[in-house]
């Protein structure tokens, strides 16, 4: 029996998606100077690493990124980051991952970065699927989906051509 790939973006499509991203993260902090770009590991920092750089051609915002990692077997597990908590304190902050399935991926990293005062957290994906467990919504999203539990998003941002796809 064959797999068929159903593709949900196509590369020109995600480059459209990460820009149109990039826009809206930088109109919802069009007033601050400074904005932390917090990719969950691996695909997520990708898709950060991404935004980033089209916020950086589209403003004047200083834009540090942040690798996140999560253990997703075990999120409870400490969560670690490229930043210090300190150097976040009171700032703008955007936690991005490359899909919303279940929700817990993105609770964990909120629950983390809320150990101390914020001035804005908002979260990003590029596939939101509908099928949640956790209380927490993207702010921003490339697409919304709505899949069986059964199917599986991929995505592809480590090399070109981009793609997402179901299987």
């Amino acid at each position: 029996m064959t797999l068929i790939k159903n593709t949900i973006l196509t590369h020109k499509e995600i480059e459209h998606k990460i820009r149109r991203m990039a826009y809206q993260i930088y109109e919802s902090n069009v007033n601050e100077s400074e904005l932390i770009i917090a990719g969950v590991e691996s695909n997520g920092f990708l898709l950060a690493k991404k935004i980033k750089a089209q916020i950086d051609k589209i403003s004047e915002i200083e834009c540090t990124l942040c690798k996140v990692s999560i253990d997703k077997v075990n999120p409870l597990n400490p969560i670690k980051t490229t930043l210090n908590k300190e150097d976040y304190i009171n700032k703008s902050i955007v936690l991005i991952d490359d899909v919303l399935n279940s929700g817990s991926t993105l609770i964990y990293g909120i629950k983390h970065f809320l150990d101390v005062p914020l001035k804005q957290f908002k979260t990003a994906v590029l596939v939101n699927r509908n099928h949640k467990k956790y209380p927490v919504k993207a702010d921003f999203k490339g697409i919304s989906l709505s899949t069986s539990l059964f199917e599986h998003v991929h995505v592809n941002l480590s090399k070109k051509p981009y793609e997402a796809y179901l299987d």
